[in-house]
């Protein structure tokens, strides 16, 4: 018996969007991945795929390629991908565009706790674990001085993003005291101010990505909640959710994602903020596609960045010779990042 598709050809056309756009996502992933294997230095490409390939001899190579540049690029993605769910949970739960880690006390916080724990020496790149915990608990304090600020106005997308940014200047305020009360710590905690993905080891993978498959997981899980939220409190509550209750578990997943990613490569700056957007314009509003959608954008826009990073690096220490001049990726992300944030405001602008 022969079953003939009778579906339009619109239709399947619709239907194979997602996948194809997901399949050129991963592709582009791949690509930015091995562009993050060869970038660095000390290593020629040549040496790279000598490792890669297992044939080479250089055991100076193999460290290089298999216990740095490895998991400094698995990181990255890891991290990336984590930012891009969390900036795109926290947008749909708070209802706010513009409500990404950066801007809702979430990641100052996250920084303020990793940055606390070492002044105290509770914490270093030294000890992962420490910072994961210290980070988490940051990025939580932030989340819940903004849910206490906010009071009954949780709903009101405006007075949030209004709070927000008020608990985030706070938050970045306590960050400089702690830095002035000991200046000494100053140089092991500006790769949290900035965000950098330099001297990231197996240990920091081992510890990033079970933390973020198991939030990131929840985050997908409530991609139905989330959708209804997107739409308003008045239409969730008429579908049935408890609007505080969803909202509440998705900041959970946002606050732990955003602390997971903070506490393996610092503040990368407007990666959560600007993700979702580009994830929303080329999935749709459907957050069952939507989300995975926005954990390959974020992986490919942060592992691309620290490619860019390091290439830029080794053109600008050959100009400037200077060999150890190294350009962090968050300094890079938060540069490109307010340019695409720039562009557009002043298009909405014009569009008005």
């Amino acid at each position: 018996m022969t079953f003939v598709d009778t579906a339009p050809g619109p239709a399947r056309r619709a239907l194979r969007a997602p996948g194809v756009r997901m399949g050129g996502l991963m592709l582009l992933v791949t690509v930015v991945a091995c562009a993050g294997l060869f970038a660095g230095r000390g290593v020629t490409p040549e040496g790279v795929w000598a490792v890669l390939l297992g044939a080479g001899d250089d055991p100076t190579a193999e460290h290089i390629v298999l216990r740095l540049r490895l998991p400094r690029v698995l990181v990255a993605l890891v991290a990336g991908a984590s930012l891009g769910v969390a900036g795109l949970v926290l947008q749909s739960a708070l209802r706010n565009p513009l409500a990404g880690p950066e801007v809702t006390g979430v990641t100052p916080g996250a920084v303020l706790g990793a940055v606390t724990a070492t002044g105290l020496g509770l914490a270093g790149w030294e000890s992962p674990t420490a910072v994961v915990v210290a980070a988490c608990v940051g990025g939580f304090a932030g989340a819940g001085l903004l849910w206490l600020l906010a009071g009954r106005e949780r709903g009101d997308p405006e007075q949030t993003a209004v709070y927000g940014v008020l608990v985030s200047a706070v938050l970045a305020g306590l960050t400089a005291v702690v830095l002035l009360v000991a200046p000494g710590e100053l140089g092991s905690v500006v790769q949290w101010l900035i965000g950098s993905t330099e001297g990231r080891v197996w240990q920091h993978w081992n510890l990033l990505w079970p933390w973020a498959a198991f939030w990131g997981a929840g985050a997908w899980l409530l991609a139905g909640p989330l959708t209804l939220l997107r739409c308003g409190d008045e239409q969730a509550a008429a579908a049935g959710l408890s609007t505080g209750r969803g909202r509440g578990v998705a900041l959970a997943c946002a606050v732990a994602l955003t602390a997971g990613a903070v506490s393996a490569v610092g503040a990368l700056g407007f990666v959560g903020l600007l993700v979702p957007h580009l994830a929303l314009a080329v999935f749709g509003a459907d957050l069952r596609v939507t989300l995975p959608g926005a954990a390959l954008l974020g992986a490919a826009v942060v592992c691309g960045a620290d490619a860019a990073a390091q290439l830029l690096s080794r053109l600008l220490a050959t100009v400037l010779d200077a060999d150890r001049l190294t350009l962090p990726v968050g300094a890079l992300t938060t540069c490109v990042g307010a340019g695409l944030l720039l562009v557009v405001a002043r298009r909405r602008a014009d569009e008005r």
